[in-house]
């Protein structure tokens, strides 16, 4: 089973908000964590690497 980048960001998105509002301070360090796994599932996914000439 593969599960597209597409799928995951809904559910990445949701458990980060709903962190944020549980715990405030942790909104640097989730919005950080969010964007390094989107950049790194966007190099990493479909001809993710090939677009770049890797």
């Amino acid at each position: 089973m593969e599960v597209s980048i597409v799928a995951l960001q809904p559910l990445v998105a949701l458990i980060a908000g709903i962190l944020i509002l549980l715990i405030p301070r942790l909104l640097n360090y989730i919005v950080a964590i969010y964007l390094i796994f989107i950049g790194v599932m966007g190099l990493l996914g479909p001809g993710g690497l090939e677009r770049l000439g890797l």
